[in-house]
This record gives structure tokens, sequence and C-alpha cells, in this order.
């Protein structure tokens, strides 16, 4: 064989070799056998934006199966889609750190999940779990998580703890968690039915709903089971317990321990020193007895004179009122009927015979009604009739029908509004304010349709809507989409208002256009009207004085601060509106300082993605786009709630950009570009 053939030959086995032996960057390449790859490189890169992780925690070449770093100070977000990859990943303890951020959905499509336990971090958002049937055990408590969805895909789920957060609903799905034997839903104010929105209790063995706004029946077989302590302060005035089951009261502290003997002395004692010690206890009992029933006496008879004393000048109080205040409580029965104090709104304008007073109506000017009318057409302003209150800054809203099948709602004004002080006297500068109030026309405004002014009482009327109001779409209806199969709670009148048709707020669509919409008439009322030059500021814009139409379109309702003011300014309208796009995009609820803060840093740091209402973020026939104008959406949030109000665009700026987002297919409003 020729000399250069073996020489070529010894090189190539010489490249090979070097190949073999040069390591690779790869994470699969670094661990020997190369083919599950390395899961303490996947693990470094989850957490490489997280303070305080030390690599060398996780062994290196190893599958891992368990991931506990509990109370290591570990700051940050972790990049949760990574960890996913952990193929043989079936626990994983992340409990009392500083972790912040969202929790994906990506997260849950680990294949071997069977416990996760996050509880004690900053995580907030929406928590959306995907289907992970395989998976035991839940803790999330003492967290920021404002909303749960996706339980129904946990159907192995045996411990599930959301205690200490925000979450403001009953999660949907949870009663379908057969399988749950240990349950923990306190310290949220949650609302929610007991025990139709829970799981079957029969399986369940440890519960908690305390510190909740729950509604429902509590009977004897669930208190002794569980306890009285996981019902303490569960509920509303809807949440009633049965007669054989008393209502629980908060735990009390445990009496405290006797103090230990003296150091140097024993617990026990001689026979003969025990013998002295107990003639010496029984003479002094007997002193004590003397003195105890000379003092029983003593104070019996203070407390019999006190008695008499206060009996007296009870009976003098009550023959003053007699004489001063049996005409009057006549005449406010002979008018109102006998309803009970509590269900009665307007008892000053009865009192003074008030109920003849007239009803304005602005469209129907020939219409003759009054004060009576009004009590009439709600019952006596009973409970019956008064519609739930969530956001209004005014007093109690009735619902009535009026003569020619006009439905209107009746508020109560109270305090000032609309230049009108709650104390003012003058009829005719109220009227005139109302009459300017009702110039307010425009699409996006719920108009103002009458008045009425029964001496220091007034009343407003407004059209009536039958969707409600936008709270009830993002908090109330399941998942935005009525479903009148699963309404097993009594409340039907508000299933087949929302079944009337199948629209909802769920798709992007829809929740760009009630932006839009929003924005339109807050824009409106700054502006003012046409000639007038008085702009009016909202100063409690909320979802709850969003009122949907039937085509959904908003309507703002409760506004009437003419010309500003130190306390409302339109700088704290752009604020609110960008609090409400907060709360539209990721149908959570309750925002404060410290959720609005949290939402801003997710979008400064480009992830506004993880917040959006998984119900929006789904949306399959949204477009293309539909992605990057949610983004764009959650940053006009992000503008309106600047800390500086100087730095927060105006309501027409904001309705620029909104437009410019999502281009309608069609004109809007016929040219207002308010």
């Amino acid at each position: 064989m020729p000399l250069h053939s073996h020489v070529r030959r010894l090189i190539l086995l010489l490249l090979l070799l070097l190949s073999v032996s040069i390591p690779s960057d790869s994470a699969s390449s670094s661990c020997p056998g190369g083919g599950g790859g390395d899961d303490a490189a996947i693990v470094a890169a989850a957490f490489r934006h997280v303070r305080n992780f030390q690599p060398q925690s996780v062994p290196a070449c190893t599958p891992l199966h368990e991931l506990r770093l509990p109370s290591r100070n570990l700051t940050g977000a972790v990049a949760w889609a990574t960890l996913a990859n952990l193929s043989a990943l079936a626990a994983l303890d992340l409990s009392g750190n500083a972790l912040r951020g969202a929790i994906p959905g990506a997260f849950w499509r680990a294949p071997s999940l069977l416990s996760v336990d996050v509880s004690g971090n900053q995580l907030g958002g929406s928590l959306r779990v995907e289907p992970s049937p395989r998976l035991r055990s839940l803790n999330v408590s003492g967290n920021r998580f404002t909303g749960v969805a996706g339980l129904d895909g946990l159907a192995g789920l045996d411990a599930l703890d959301l205690s200490a957060n925000r979450i403001r609903a009953v999660p949907l799905g949870l009663r379908r968690l057969a399988r749950l034997s240990r349950l923990d839903l306190s310290g949220n104010a949650m609302q929610g039915r007991f025990p139709g929105d829970l799981p079957p209790l029969g399986g369940v063995r440890f519960l908690n709903v305390s510190y909740n706004n729950m509604s429902g029946a509590v009977n004897a077989s669930a208190v002794k089971k569980f306890g009285a302590s996981a019902f303490v302060h569960a509920g509303n005035a809807s949440l009633v317990f049965s007669k054989d089951s008393a209502a629980p009261a908060p735990r009390r502290a445990p009496p405290p321990s006797p103090s230990p003997p003296p150091r140097g002395t024993s617990a026990k004692k001689d026979p003969a020193r025990k013998a002295k010690s107990t003639a010496t206890e029984t003479k002094g009992k007997k002193h004590l007895g003397v003195v105890a029933v000379a003092v029983v006496c003593g104070v019996a008879s203070l407390i019999v004179l006190l008695c008499l004393v206060g009996s007296v000048a009870c009976g003098v109080v009550r023959c003053r009122k007699r004489k001063n205040g049996g005409k009057e409580a006549e005449e406010t029965k002979a008018q109102w009927g006998e309803k009970e104090e509590e269900e009665v709104v307007v008892p000053a304008a009865a009192a003074k015979g008030a109920s003849a007073a007239p009803v304005v109506l602005f469209e129907r000017p020939l219409m003759e009604l009054t004060l009576a009318d009004l009590a009439a057409a709600t019952s006596g302003f009973g409970r019956e009739s008064q519609l739930a209150e969530r956001g209004g800054r005014s007093g109690a809203a009735y619902r009535a029908v009026l003569p020619g099948d006009l439905h209107v709602v009746v508020r109560v004004v109270e305090g000032g509004m609309a230049g009108v002080e709650d104390d003012d006297d003058n009829p005719a500068a109220a009227a005139a304010a109302f009459r300017e109030l009702a110039r307010f026309r425009h699409p996006n405004i719920l108009p103002l349709l009458g008045y009425c002014i029964a001496g220091r009482e007034k009343l407003l009327l407004y059209e009536y809507m039958e969707k409600g109001d936008l709270h009830r779409w993002l908090h109330e209806l399941p998942a935005g989409r009525p479903d009148t199969d699963d309404d097993d709670t009594g409340s039907g009148d508000i299933w087949e208002t929302a079944a009337e048709d199948k629209r909802s707020i769920s798709d992007w669509p829809t929740r760009h256009r009630i932006a839009l919409g929003v924005a339109r008439g807050l824009a409106f009322l700054h502006q003012g009207w046409a000639g007038s030059g008085r702009a009016v500021v909202h100063g409690h814009l909320v979802p709850a004085n969003v009122l949907l139409g039937d085509d959904l379109e908003p309507r703002i309702s409760d506004f009437g601060r003419l010309g500003g003011g130190e306390e409302a300014t339109a700088e704290g309208d752009v604020y609110g509106f960008g609090v409400l796009v907060l709360e539209l995009m990721t149908g959570q609820g309750r925002w404060d300082e410290a959720s609005v803060s949290w939402a801003r840093g997710i979008v400064r740091d480009g992830k506004a993605l993880d917040i959006v209402d998984p119900r929006v973020h789904g949306d399959a026939a949204a477009g293309p786009d539909a992605e990057r104008e949610m983004v764009e959406c959650l940053r006009v949030g992000y503008l309106c709630t600047a800390q500086a109000p100087d730095k927060r665009p105006t309501m027409q700026q904001v309705v620029g950009v909104l437009k410019d987002i999502r281009p309608a297919p069609r004109a809007l409003h016929g040219g207002d570009d308010a």
C-alpha cells in the first residue's frame, strides 16, 4: 500500500478524534449519552432573570424530578414556558420567595407535573391553567392573583389552595373538580354561591371559605364537618345559616396557660405541708365567701336603683316623642303605606306632603306625573325595585315602568351634583342645572330624561338599559358567555336577559369598540356641547358606570360635575379611563394603585400579552393583527395612568389612537370624531 494512503488515513483518524473530544456549547451534548438533554441548563435558562438563584443547586446531567427552592430570597420573573421543557419534573416548590409576573398557560404543558407550590410570592394577573390531568396539588396562596381560569382541565386535582389573593369571583369550573379533598378559598372577598359554585362537598375533607362574600345557605352538617372557623365572615347578608346551625363567630385566642412554678420549688409537696396548706385554704375560702356575698348584695342594690332611674327617664322621653311626632308618623304612613323605615327613600319629602311634586320629562312635556306616581311605580321605593349598586356615587337607583311603557331608572341624588349642593333649597337653580345636563346628547352618553324636585329631595330619571353595566359582563356572567344550562342558582333574570342573543364581550373587536365608545363619550363630556364652552368632568369612571345597549355599545352614566372642580379634573378622568382599559383588557377587577403599578410594569417590560384576558386572547376570528392590537390597547392604558397628570394624553388624543389601532370597517357615529 502506498505511503500517502497511510498518511491520509492517519489524518482522517486524528480529525475524527478531535471532533469527538471538542466540547459543544449545546445542553444536549454536555452530558454523557447526548440524548435527553441537560435539565440543569433548562433550569438555568428559566431563572436567568431571577436574582439570588444558584445554578449549582440543581444537579447536572440528571433528569430533574423535583425542583424545590423554598424561601431562597428569589426575586424577579421566572421564564415559566422554559420550565415546561422539563419532561420529568413532577414537583415544583418555589414558595416563600419574591417572584413577580404572571404564570402563562404554556407552563402547564410540562407532562409530568404532579405538585406545584408557588405560595407566598408576588405573582399576579389572571392565572390561566391549561389541561393537566396528572396534577394532584396546586398551592398559589399569598399572591396577587385576580382570577383563575381553566380549573375544569385539572380533573385529577386533590388539593387546591387559592387563599389570600385578590380573586373576586369563584373560579368557573371549580365545581367540576369531583376528586378535590382539600379546598381553601379564604381571604379573597370572592363572590359566589355556597355550595352551588363549589365541588361536591361529600368528598371534601378540608374546606375554608372564610373572609369572602358568598351567598347561599349553610346547613348544620357543613358546620359540623368543616368547623365554624371555615365560615368566619364567609358571606354577605345573602349567606344564611340554617336554624340548627348558628352563624360562626371569629375564633378567640386560647386562654393563657397557667404560669410555671418558680425555679427551685417542686410541683409536688410532702403530706404534712399539704395538710397545713389545705387548712389554710379552707379558712381563706370562708373569709372570701363572706366578702363576696357582701359585694354582690351591694352591687345588686345599685343595679336596682339605676334601673328605676332609667325607667323614669325613658317614660318621660316617650311621652315627649308621642306628643311631638305622632302626627308626623301618621301622615307618613298614610302617604307611603306600611313600609319599613329602611325601605323609604324620601321620608322627608313625604312628611312635608310633597307627594304632589311634579315630574318633568323633557321629551314628553305633556305627560303629567308626580312624586306619588314614581312611588307607585317603584313599590314605594322598596327593595324589590331597587337596582344593585356597585359604583354609583349618587344615591340608590330604582327601576320603574311609567305610563306609555316607558322603562326608566329613578336615581336619588345625594351630595353635590351638576352644580347643585345637597342642601340647596333653591328649586329653580336645581331645575336649571338639570336642564343643562339634559342638553348632553351623544351616542355614548346616557341621556337625562327628566327630574323631580320635592323639597331637598332630588330625583333624576334615566333610560333603563336592559343589558346592564360593563362590570356585570366582565365579572358576573360566566366567561362573558351566557349559558342557561348551568344556571342552578335561581338568578334566572340575569341569564335570561343575557341569553336573548349569544353576543358577548369575549371577542376582541367588541372590547375594542367598548373602549373606543367610552373614550368618545368622555371626550365629548370634556369638550362640552356645541357653543357652550362648559366642560363636564365625570370624576368616577368605573365599569359599573358604563352601561351597554342592545348592540353592546357603551353609554357613560352617573356624570354631572359641571366646570371641573378641586376634586374632579379632566386629567383624573383620563387616569380613570386608563384603569378601565386595564380592567377591560385583563378581565381583572378591584384595581388599586399597587395593581395599576404592577400592570404598568408588565406592559413596560414588553410582556403585555401575558396579562390579556384569556377569553379575548384566544379569539381566533379577531384577525392576524389581533395580538398587536391588544398590546397597543394596553399601552393606551399605560399612557393614561402616568403618575404625573401632565404626562397623560387628552381624551381627544386617546380617541385618535384607539381609532388607528383597529380601523373600523364602517364609519361610526356619523362623522362624530368625539
